[in-house]
């Protein structure tokens, strides 16, 4: 790892949030397509249109279980004047050549079986007496149960139009009909559908690798016994699950201790399974802010490029942020704050539309809103800097959840939308109208 040529005027610049953004987002790259199995792909980005090789349904066939008849044989029929058919066989799911219907004649058919040769309709089970003789049934009786069904003959009650109950080939999709365009995210009803007409494989993006680090020597793993002076790892948990929720496979590191050498090392080790790294704590002015004494250093000669740049964003929380890329193959690297608010209000506004962006996705933000603020007092704010204040979000209005501070946890847990307050802005009156970004 090494540093890299300054991205700014100086140390003292001060970013704004959109600044830093535009940096992130500009060194990102969407990830190299590649061919996945069907359940590998899902939640991943189509790189090309997908075109329907066979019409869906592939044949005509029946949306019922009942017989299929033509329909000149039970025009008129009614209870009082059945019409009266010899069954000639059964039909069905499956079924490769079936049994020809002439006049006069039924053949039991299951749902989705094809419609068989002949037939030009398919009358429900129903409105019929199964081949028993006894008047109109409720359904189908088993075949192991029902032997007479295949055979002799079966009243039918009620008339039926042409291709009633059918299911027309091509009725889903035609082939040569686009089946999906490139760009769209492969959720359950698509993967349904590329294996519908027959694909096994897919070409998409990948979804990224996140690998998320805390650093911290105080940090103590959950269910391991607290010593003086420790805090349980939340962060490193919160931001492993947010990385998934973005769509990324996120890879959790334990805690590593407050030493360069040995974060130096464990990134080192980590790139091999990363696409993105996260790492938070570490990155403000204190004595031991391992993050930046570790990638803030001048290295090899032989990575022109790699390297970490810290800087001070106009926005509260998350003031303090690192940014930049390590090893050999430039894998881009945000180093968060270590406060709990810090660190995911930032993965929200910089991680995620990185992750998105390594996606392929084209719209990489959350979704806004304007809402009105349901607050008892006004809001403050400090002036020059970007306020996100949690809060929930119902019905249009919003409501601020927990205080200002960037260590209360128990508030984040309650939120599902961060209030945005301009840097020009220092207080906001209850009633009026917020922008609101969605976490939810």
């Amino acid at each position: 790892m090494s540093s890299a040529e300054p991205r700014t005027p100086g140390p003292d610049h001060l970013w704004s949030v959109d600044e830093h953004l535009e940096d992130v987002l500009s060194t990102v790259r969407p990830l190299e397509p590649i061919e996945l199995q069907l359940l590998d792909a899902q939640g991943c980005v189509l790189v090309e249109d997908v075109m329907v090789p066979l019409s869906l349904p592939p044949f005509d066939n029946s949306s019922m279980d009942g017989y299929a008849v033509r329909v000149a044989d039970v025009s008129g029929a009614s209870e009082e004047f059945p019409a009266d058919l010899e069954v000639v066989g059964d039909v069905a799911a499956g079924a490769a050549d079936p049994v020809r219907v002439g006049p006069g004649q039924a053949a039991r058919i299951m749902t989705g079986a094809p419609l068989p040769p002949g037939a030009e309709t398919v009358v429900p089970v129903e409105w019929t007496d199964g081949g028993l003789g006894e008047g109109p049934v409720s359904g189908m009786r088993a075949r192991s149960l029902a032997p007479e069904g295949a055979t002799g003959h079966v009243r039918v009650y009620r008339p039926a139009e042409a291709r009633a109950h059918v299911r027309a080939k091509g009725g889903d999709v035609k082939a040569g009909d686009r089946a999906l365009s490139a760009g769209t995210v492969l959720g359950p009803p698509q993967i349904a559908l590329l294996a519908a007409i027959g694909r096994g494989t897919v070409r998409v993006r990948p979804r990224p690798r996140v690998v998320v680090l805390s650093t911290g020597s105080e940090l103590v793993q959950p269910d391991e016994q607290l010593g003086g002076g420790q805090i349980y790892d939340s962060n490193s948990f919160a931001l492993t699950a947010a990385a998934r929720d973005a769509g990324a496979i996120g890879y959790r590191v334990g805690a590593v201790a407050d030493d360069a050498d040995t974060l130096r090392s464990t990134i080192e080790d980590q790139l091999v399974r990363a696409d993105l790294m996260v790492t938070t704590g570490g990155v403000s002015v204190g004595a031991y802010d391992v993050v930046k004494e570790a990638l803030s250093h001048v290295g090899d000669e032989d990575e022109p490029g790699a390297g970490v740049e810290f800087r001070k964003l106009a926005m509260q929380p998350g003031k303090p942020q690192g940014f930049g890329t390590v090893g050999p193959d430039h894998i881009p690297l945000l180093a968060l704050p270590g406060n709990p608010v810090s660190s995911y209000v930032s993965f929200e506004l910089f991680v995620r539309p990185a992750i998105r962006t390594l996606m392929g996705l084209q719209d990489v933000h959350r979704p806004t809103v304007r809402a009105r603020l349901n607050a008892d007092k006004a809001l403050s704010s400090p002036r020059g800097r970007r306020q996100f204040l949690r809060g929930s979000h119902r019905d249009g209005e919003v409501t601020p959840v927990g205080g200002s501070g960037s260590h209360l946890i128990a508030a984040l847990a309650q939120a599902d939308a961060l209030i945005v307050v301009p840097e020009d802005v220092e207080s906001v009156e209850p009633g009026a109208e917020v922008e609101v970004i969605l976490l939810g």
